[in-house]
């Protein structure tokens, strides 16, 4: 299941919209050389918060399927509350770095937020995949 990849892809390059060089952050080898070091340590570090973020996903798929709902529910939470440090983290040197390069503040915004609940948005999908009825074969 690869649920976060569409939808963090999509939030990335919403968040960095104004910014050409991070907005390719997740795209396969072929992405352009960045423009500068500070480019080069920010895409470096959208790649790693991007594998960090499929591991989250990893974990709370095999968290959602439980059978206990109880303890599935509980796990669900703990890694939501887990990861959040780390998308809020991730979410503010995207800012600074936007700040930095004279991006407008309105721009940025939406897509940080969006960064922000790349958690709490992994988890309603998975849980809707979870309860979703099978499809007939």
């Amino acid at each position: 299941m690869r649920l976060l990849s569409c939808a963090f892809a999509a939030v990335l390059v919403t968040a960095t919209a104004a910014l050409p060089a991070v907005a390719t952050a997740q795209t396969p080898p072929s992405a352009p050389t960045p423009r500068s070091p500070e480019e080069a340590a920010l895409q470096a570090r959208a790649e790693a918060f991007g594998k960090s973020m499929e591991t989250m996903s990893t974990e709370m798929q095999a968290a959602a399927a439980q059978t206990d709902k109880a303890k599935a529910k509980a796990d669900l939470d703990a890694l939501q509350a887990r990861y959040q440090p780390e998308v809020d983290a991730f979410a503010a040197e995207i800012q600074t770095f936007a700040a930095a390069q004279g991006a407008p503040a309105d721009e940025v915004a939406a897509g940080i937020e969006e960064i922000k609940s790349i958690p709490a948005m992994v988890r309603a999908e998975i849980e809707a995949a979870a309860t979703a009825p099978a499809a007939p074969q």
